[in-house]
């Protein structure tokens, strides 16, 4: 199959891909985060907008929490991943592996056509068609690029904006540049009430969310001379407190807050002597490069991967990756 990668502009035409298709999916990666949502669902809205009404546009995510139900197209999203046909496009976003589209990977693998759409700096490059521009400071960003601002809408710009904020920590983190910024003003030209958005999307938590935040700070434990710090979340405790993995959302960036601290990992168990591992670091630590060591990947400095073992064998795992780089950087001041 042809690669259409466009290695100069790094860009692809939405609207030339689509023309002609009669089935479209849309998906991101499993256990989806705010830039993943906002992304697919702003695809989604765009998409709508510009195929004909018998066109069947659909799509796939990991079942959600209420967090994003105010997002445009929210109740559209099947959590099922039912169906048997295969699609005529194939949109992947947010994913530097086709393996992170978990129960959407059959979709991809039947496609006639597939398009990755993704900004991690792992991403290898895969697809028919492909925009990859670890550059860029989300995918939202990149979605931004690819609609003509004149085909946007507020409930596509609503989308994007949380798409953005989330990979950004509310424009907060290094990955936001002035092309981000730009992008941001432009959206916010759509009259929303983004300091809501950035409310119901960043800050806004359940009170069982506040619990289990408040137990992983608590039982925290700093490592390496107190330059990392890691927290554990096992099963028995999302089943206390009635929870979902879902809910451990910023949990990992609060734990990077602490003074001192350049590296922080928070580690829920997902089965038995197996842990989903996140990791968070300032500009001391390449996370990606140590997430990639153990299959998973992401960001410099936000990745994440799956472990086996006991906490203990995680972290001693971990800790000499981690005390490399800490080394590394500070072999460099």
């Amino acid at each position: 199959m042809a690669d259409h990668q466009n290695e100069a502009m790094n860009t692809i035409d939405i609207r030339e891909i689509v023309q002609g298709a009669r089935t479209i999916a849309i998906t991101g990666h499993e256990r989806p985060d705010g830039d993943c949502i906002g992304s697919t669902l702003a695809l989604y809205n765009y998409i709508k907008k510009i195929v004909p009404k018998d066109v069947k546009v659909e799509i796939f995510l990991d079942k959600l929490g209420p967090r994003y139900s105010y997002l445009a197209g929210y109740d559209s999203i099947d959590h099922i991943f039912g169906r048997r046909q295969p699609f005529d496009v194939f949109f992947g976003l947010d994913s530097s592996t086709t393996e992170r589209y978990g129960n959407a990977l059959k979709y991809y693998e039947k496609a006639a056509v597939t398009v990755c759409i993704d900004h991690h700096v792992s991403n290898q490059g895969f697809g028919t068609y492909r925009c990859i521009d670890p550059d860029a400071s989300s995918t939202g960003e990149l979605i931004f690029r690819l609609i003509p601002y004149e085909d946007m809408d507020k409930d596509i710009a609503v989308c994007l904006y949380s798409a953005i904020i989330s990979d950004t920590g509310v424009l907060k983190y290094s990955c936001t540049s002035p092309e981000t910024l730009r992008a941001v003003a432009r959206l916010i030209e759509f009259g929303f009430d983004f300091t809501e958005v950035v409310d119901r999307s960043f800050y806004e938590k359940t009170y069982t969310q506040n619990q289990l935040l408040g137990r992983a700070l608590v039982e925290s434990v700093r490592f390496l001379d107190n330059r990392a710090i890691f927290s554990v979340v096992t099963k028995r405790m999302l089943k206390f407190y009635d929870a979902l993995p879902k809910d451990l959302d910023g949990i990992v960036n609060q734990l990077l807050l602490t003074k001192g601290v350049s590296c922080a990992i928070l580690m829920y168990e997902a089965d038995d002597m197996t842990y989903k591992v996140s990791m968070r670091s300032d500009d001391k630590v390449d996370v990606s490069k140590i997430a990639l060591i153990y299959g998973g990947g992401g960001h410099v400095k936000a990745a994440g991967c799956t472990m086996k073992g006991t906490v203990h064998d995680v972290i001693n795992s971990l800790s000499a990756y981690i005390e490399a780089e800490l080394d590394r950087n500070q072999d460099d001041l």
